[in-house]
């Protein structure tokens, strides 16, 4: 093999492993691991529709933002912990979604983050918007 065939290949053994460094571990579902992920209570909760039409329902308490931890947990996080208001969708249970954003104009929505599907309310309100 030339030199140029294997500097080639390093290149995308490098790129392969790049993007696998961002995916979220054992799963294998392609996430990324500083994806939007908040707590609340005892659910955390993807954002999944940035744009999606909702009705907020009323103040639930504050939401904290997962630290992002794109090395490996290598070290200790410097990102500091961010909090948001975390609001009820109207019609949907906040174990199932929540709103969350600085002030009630600024929310959008979150679903539990079960590693699985959307949950069939939000997709209605994703499909909707």
């Amino acid at each position: 093999m030339s030199w140029s065939g294997r500097s080639t290949g390093l290149l995308v053994a490098a790129m392969v492993m790049s993007v696998a460094a961002c995916t979220a571990g054992g799963g294998g579902g392609g996430e990324a691991s500083c994806a939007n992920l908040y707590t609340y209570q005892d659910g955390s909760y993807l954002d999944v529709a940035p744009h999606a039409k909702f009705t907020l329902g009323k103040k639930l308490g504050v939401a904290t933002q997962t630290p992002c931890d794109d090395t490996g947990a290598q070290g200790e996080s410097e990102e500091p912990v961010r909090t948001a208001t975390a609001y009820e969708v109207d019609g949907i249970s906040p174990e199932v979604a929540i709103a969350i954003g600085d002030t009630a104009k600024t929310a959008t929505l979150f679903a539990v983050h079960s590693g699985k599907e959307v949950p069939s309310e939000v997709q209605k309100l994703i499909d909707g918007s």
